[in-house]
């Protein structure tokens, strides 16, 4: 697989879980938990946000096909791609305790309707 392709991978599960929050907050009655999934959505879009600029990027400085060696522009770049993957990783971390939080609160959901 290619970076790029892993990017774009990563862009449409961030929009079908931003899609999911959305859907989840429009259905719910309970104040604290439409709170809770209009935030997720909004993690959601900062996440594509940031896949859409590395994206951008990869689009506009792959210099893997033409054999160019990388200039002093691209070497700032290869510096902002590694802050770049540091937010990933933050990123990856929100995405993971967001998860949590949504399967915490669908439990909890699930308990009081079965009440």
């Amino acid at each position: 697989m290619t970076v790029k392709s892993d990017l774009e991978k990563a862009k449409a599960s961030a929009q079908g879980a931003m899609g999911s929050y959305a859907t989840f907050s429009s259905s719910t009655d309970d104040p604290m938990a439409k709170q809770m999934f209009e935030q997720m959505q909004q993690d959601m879009q900062r996440h594509i946000d940031m896949l859409n600029n590395r994206l951008n990027y990869v689009n506009q400085n792959n210099n893997l096909n033409s054999g160019q060696a990388p200039t002093q522009g691209a070497q700032q770049n290869v510096l902002n791609s590694n802050q770049n993957a540091d937010q990933a990783k933050s990123a990856s971390k929100i995405a993971k305790s967001a998860e949590s939080k949504t399967d915490r609160l669908l439990d909890t959901v699930k308990n009081n309707q079965m009440k």
